[in-house]
Parts: C-alpha cells; sequence; structure tokens
C-alpha cells in the first residue's frame, strides 16, 4: 500500500504561483497513477491533474495551461505547479493514486489519499 502526504498550501494573492508537493511512501509510487483533486466548502470533490508511471499527464479544463503536475520517482514525490491563480482555485488539495496506467479522473477509481493541503487564494 501507499501512504501519502501533500504539502505547500498557503494563502496566496491570485494571479501568484504555489507549488503542491506530495510525499509517497510504502509500496514504489513508481508503479501507480497520481492525481490532485480539491475540494472548496459546499461543492464536491473534483478532478485537477493526474500523471501515469510513463508520464502522461491529464488536466481539467479549469486549470489546463495555468498548472503543471510532475512527479519524481527517485524522491517518491508528485508536485503541482500551480500559476496564474484564481480566487476560484481556492479549496482543499487531496493527492490521491491508484496501481495502475489509466488516467482516471473519478475519485472512486483511486485507492489512495493524502489528507489534504489547504490552498487559499486571495483577490
Amino acid at each position: 500500500q501507499v501512504q501519502l502526504v501533500e504539502s505547500g498550501g498557503e494563502l496566496v494573492q491570485a494571479g501568484g504561483s504555489l507549488r503542491l508537493s506530495c510525499a509517497a511512501s510504502g509500496r514504489s509510487f513508481s508503479s501507480y497513477v497520481a492525481a490532485w483533486f480539491r475540494q472548496a466548502p459546499g461543492k464536491e470533490r473534483e478532478f485537477v491533474a493526474a500523471i501515469n508511471w510513463s508520464g502522461g499527464t491529464a488536466y481539467a479544463d479549469s486549470v489546463k495551461g495555468r498548472f503543471t503536475i510532475s512527479r519524481d520517482n527517485a524522491k517518491n514525490t508528485v508536485n503541482l505547479q500551480m500559476n496564474t491563480l484564481k480566487p476560484e482555485d481556492t479549496a482543499a488539495y487531496y493527492c490521491a493514486a491508484y496501481p495502475g496506467m489509466i488516467l482516471a479522473r473519478n475519485q472512486f477509481t483511486y485507492d489512495h489519499w493524502g489528507q489534504g493541503t489547504q490552498v487559499t487564494v486571495s483577490s
């Protein structure tokens, strides 16, 4: 199994940038699809981005061109670089993973979840 811990969330001004990290432990993370989801108060959890072990990526339309997901298998981490942040990006961001290849957008595909890290974008 894989245990995930997110970090990097904080208060940032609109238009600014932030980098989130997800540290994994347990089974080798390199064979997993890793993804970021987010959930704002009163809203459902939504897909943000995913990356598989061959380097393929997928993004939600709302973040495409602004966010970049990456992974460092040697460090067993997954990152989310967020640029040109908007107030609507404010949410708790969660790292998730499952042992597969498909860049799934459905949260129920993912077996492992981190505790979340809060991102707040002010205007």
